[in-house]
């Protein structure tokens, strides 16, 4: 099915309680932790007494959530201009 398929599906169903099944309940799991290189992390811990941050990882969660939001705009773009070229 196409994703056009599916949103008209999904639209034509929406009303119709019988064609849904029981909500799915989601915890948000542990933290995760990653290691990064030395070098890296007392770079990251210099820049975050620079831009006055309580804390690296405070600002090393600041820094990868902007990253994390630029990079969904740019693919959502990237995929906005892919389905352009197909429609023309």
């Amino acid at each position: 099915m196409t994703e056009e398929d599916i949103d008209n599906l999904v639209v034509a169903q929406a009303g119709d309680n019988s064609a849904w099944e029981a909500p799915v309940q989601v915890r948000r799991g542990e933290p995760g932790t990653i290691s990064i290189p030395a070098d890296l992390a007392a770079r990251a811990a210099f820049l975050a007494q620079v831009h006055r941050a309580p804390g690296v990882e405070e600002w090393l969660t600041r820094v990868i959530r902007e990253r994390i939001e630029l990079e969904e705009v740019a693919f959502a773009e990237a995929k906005r201009d892919l389905a352009g070229k197909d429609d023309a």
